[in-house]
């Protein structure tokens, strides 16, 4: 994959901004179509996620349908942005990396997508975000307490969608997707601990946002195997790659938090540091020292004594998002997705499985990093 680079505050030859990754890149044709991929894994998934939902008792069942975005606020049918898709597409090429059909990862990629937006609905309320996928979240609509009990709705929907199977594979699935949760719940909680900490070492970061975002990637890429019969070592070798791509798909997060377009993110701008994120552009800005990391330093610490930004303007907002990238956070960020891209790619050289499915594994890692700043 062509990208151009420049040269880092430590060293470093990094990436600015990556060029769409192609089929080409990888020689493999039309097997390397992601936005195929995505769309098989919605066509799938769905229907089943959607019969999962309509099991909740009401309101519940509306209130999850608002947040997938097949109801609006006032309840009728709607198209709404229902997300990437990257979890399930992962799921159904992770049963075929097994030799099964695709069709055999469906529960796994529903089971992850329920966990997944278990989280999204508490963090948003956590986080106090108003906004997802450009309209309102379900805390802002529905209130608090609605927020509360739909995500643990579906995290208890997402055990029984697996454990309906009845199979030996569908307990081994079950037991990656608790802890894979339970690693989510950490990375959550380390999170937001971190919010009212001045300081966060880089390697801390790193170990929240693996188990915030790693963990769940990693259980979709293993998931299906599972189901289709994979062994351990096969799965977890699959999951290797799956946390990295967690971790690169993190970084490139932690960029848009900061820097991306609203009409892209659909939040705030800014929005990051709204929150007082220790987000890797600002640990790794406070970490190189220098004029702009001190003044980046010193800023931090009087918003958090300050403990309120009501009053601030888009203008401050956007001088500490200046300090941060003069200080390097945001080109070591974008060096740090593209390490963690690299060696998710090196995870799944040495599982056997049909070559096609490599290269669209390979694809989706390409997606992930160079998604649109």
């Amino acid at each position: 994959m062509s990208t151009s680079t420049t040269t880092g505050t430590r060293g470093e030859t990094v990436p600015t901004e990556p060029s769409a990754a192609t089929a080409a890149d990888h020689g493999q044709g039309d097997a390397a179509d992601v936005t195929a991929l995505l769309e098989r894994g919605r066509t799938l998934a769905t229907p089943v996620l959607r019969a999962a939902v309509d099991r909740l008792a009401p309101p519940m069942d509306t209130v999850a349908a608002y947040h997938f975005g097949w109801i609006d606020a006032e309840g009728r049918p709607s198209d709404g942005d229902g997300g990437k898709a990257v979890r399930p597409a992962l799921a159904l090429l992770s049963a075929e990396a097994a030799g099964a059909a695709p069709e055999v990862g469906v529960p796994g990629a529903v089971a992850v997508e329920l966990v997944h937006n278990f989280s999204l609905l508490h963090d948003d309320l956590m986080d106090g975000d108003e906004q997802r996928r450009h309209r309102d979240t379900v805390w802002k609509v529905h209130g608090p307490a609605q927020a509360i009990l739909v995500g643990d709705a579906l995290f208890a929907l997402a055990n029984e969608v697996l454990l309906e199977l009845d199979t030996v594979e569908a307990g081994r699935a079950t037991r990656r997707l608790t802890a894979a949760t339970r690693a989510l719940i950490d990375g959550q909680a380390q999170d937001i601990s971190y919010e009212h900490r001045e300081r966060v070492t880089v390697e801390e970061c790193l170990e929240m946002e693996g188990n915030k975002t790693g963990a769940l990637l990693a259980c979709a890429v293993s998931i299906g195997a599972v189901l289709g019969g994979a062994d351990d070592e096969t799965a977890d070798t699959l999951e290797k790659y799956g946390y990295h791509l967690g971790l690169a798909f993190q970084a490139v997060d932690d960029l848009l938090g900061i820097w991306g377009d609203p009409e892209s993110t659909g939040k705030q701008t800014w929005s990051d540091l709204r929150q007082r994120k220790k987000s890797l552009p600002v640990v790794a800005a406070l970490a190189a020292g220098g004029p702009a990391s001190e003044e980046l330093g010193q800023l931090l610490a009087a918003d958090a004594k300050a403990n309120d930004f009501e009053n601030f303007s888009e203008a401050e907002f956007a001088h500490r998002a200046a300090l941060i990238e003069k200080a390097g956070g945001r080109e070591w960020t974008a060096a740090e997705a593209r390490r963690q891209h690299t060696i998710a790619l090196q995870a799944i050289e040495s599982v056997a499985m049909p070559e096609r499915v490599r290269a669209q594994l390979a694809a989706l890692a390409d997606f992930v990093v160079v998604r649109k700043r």
